[in-house]
């Protein structure tokens, strides 16, 4: 005979199963939340030896914030906490490497206590080779990482070579200087169905996060915006194989905002004219054929009423030597409010015998130890690398797919193709006496396909 206790004890089992059979599906292979295997490490190779990479500039600290440099440290830290293996790095002089080597055990292993620095480099010691990494890229596997920082005129060939190895990409902003090679990076990486992004880290500062949601949720249409960002003199001294030459400050400078400017305005408004102008006279007093500063105007039109606004992006590299290595600001307005933001100054000052007054921002890089460890993967510039690393891990191992990072977790290259033209368009307008360039697109009204001088 079936009582009420029976049926009620029956039902609880079938509520048990369910649960459990629930459970289970949820943290089967096939399940779409699946965590990513711990064991599942990246292999890095940086290319690019300078600045930014190891903060080695000229035989000695680079005279910035970034002294120890960036790139190598943070992988260095990465592997120490478990999500990276092994770490090669990649230049032209390979007779640099002893003392690159001295200083990053100066500024790196003698300060942070569990540091592994070794790393596989190339070209030898005794060599010179500007294609050292074909040689370097042969030693990775699909899907391995590679991270570039080297001259803006390299990064198209070098990010392709990587590309048609398998391996995931990062590159510094810019990411290449023309429309046409972004676009032919977009294809290669589709055919490999590898992550290729931009390295622009002030996409994890949480000033610019915030006011980037700001602006997109509360601000309404785009209507006028100023950005300013500047490095001291001694920069061009820094970057004098190059500077000129085969790139200008706009490329390495106004590269950010502009990016900051199309991650925001993604869906609300796009770039359609670019005007360029430029300052001269402390570049060419040293020899150096380039402009010491370069401002941009740039139209946007608003995509629901096709309403216009203004942008204008300046960069420097003649600023005096200030409280700051560089100066960065910006002033947003929309149709619905406005937004400041003063990157350099966070309200922390320094002084201290022996160096020069001045203002400090942790928010990027915190140098400074714990405890004998290195104790900055808060800061803005470590989590741009590291959350490249993990999204490559991410693909990997199967938990999620190279187009989930089109959504604006990431500066990939399928979602930056509107910074790549405002820059290319201000550089054709600038050697064109500043006539105005159109920014041209394509059916789907979002990526550009050409760069037209204007016709009045």
């Amino acid at each position: 005979m079936i009582t009420n206790h029976n049926i009620i004890t029956i039902t609880k089992l079938i509520i048990l199963f369910h649960l459990l059979l629930t459970q289970k599906t949820m943290s089967s292979p096939e399940s779409k939340r699946r965590k990513l295997d711990a064991d599942i490490k990246a292999n890095v190779l940086m290319v690019g030896t300078g600045e930014y990479t190891t903060g080695y500039v000229g035989g000695t600290a680079a005279d910035s914030d970034k002294g120890a440099g960036v790139v190598a440290l943070t992988m260095f830290d990465l592997r120490r906490r478990g999500k990276v293996e092994r770490v090669g790095m990649c230049g032209v002089n390979g007779k640099k490497f002893p003392g690159i080597r001295t200083h990053m055990q100066k500024n790196i292993g003698d300060v942070y206590k569990d540091m592994d620095l070794a790393c596989d480099t190339y070209p030898a010691d005794d060599a010179v080779n500007p294609k050292a990494y074909l040689d370097a890229i042969k030693t990775y596997k699909p899907g391995d990482v590679a991270i570039i920082f080297t001259p803006d005129d390299t990064h198209y060939d070098i990010a392709l070579a990587c590309i048609q190895q398998g391996m995931h990409v990062m590159v510094t902003k810019p990411i290449v200087q023309t429309l046409e090679h972004h676009i032919k990076l977009i294809e290669a990486a589709k055919e490999k169905n590898v992550l290729v992004s931009m390295e622009v880290h002030k996409r994890w500062d949480p000033f610019y996060a915030d006011a980037r949601d700001r602006a997109r949720s509360q601000l309404g249409n785009f209507q006028y915006m100023y950005a300013y960002m500047s490095q001291p003199k001694h920069q061009l001294e820094t970057f004098k194989a190059w500077a000129g030459k085969s790139s200008d400050i706009s490329y390495y400078l106004n590269s950010h905002h502009i990016d900051f400017s199309e991650w925001t305005l993604e869906g609300i408004a796009r770039p359609v004219r670019v005007t360029a102008t430029g300052s001269t006279g402390v570049a060419h007093a040293k020899g150096m054929k380039t402009e010491d500063s370069i401002t941009l105007t740039v139209q946007w039109e608003n995509l629901n009423d096709k309403s216009l606004g203004c942008a204008v992006y300046t960069s420097s590299w003649v600023a005096p030597k200030s409280d700051v290595h560089s100066q960065q600001r910006f002033f947003y307005m929309g149709s619905n409010g406005e937004i400041t933001v003063d990157q350099a100054h966070r309200g922390m000052t320094v002084a201290q015998d022996g160096k020069p007054f001045g203002s400090v921002n942790p928010l990027f890089m915190k140098y400074t130890p714990t405890n004998g460890m290195f104790s900055g993967q808060g800061s803005y510039g470590v989590k741009s690398f590291e959350c490249f690393v993990d999204a490559c891990r991410e693909v990997n191992g199967g938990t999620k797919t190279v187009a989930d990072y089109d959504d604006g977790s990431l500066a990939t290259v399928g979602t930056t193709v509107q910074g790549t033209a405002i820059l290319e368009a201000g550089r054709r307008s600038l050697d064109a006496d500043g006539r105005p360039m159109d920014i041209v697109y394509g059916e789907d009204g979002h990526t550009p396909t050409e760069i037209r001088p204007h016709e009045f």
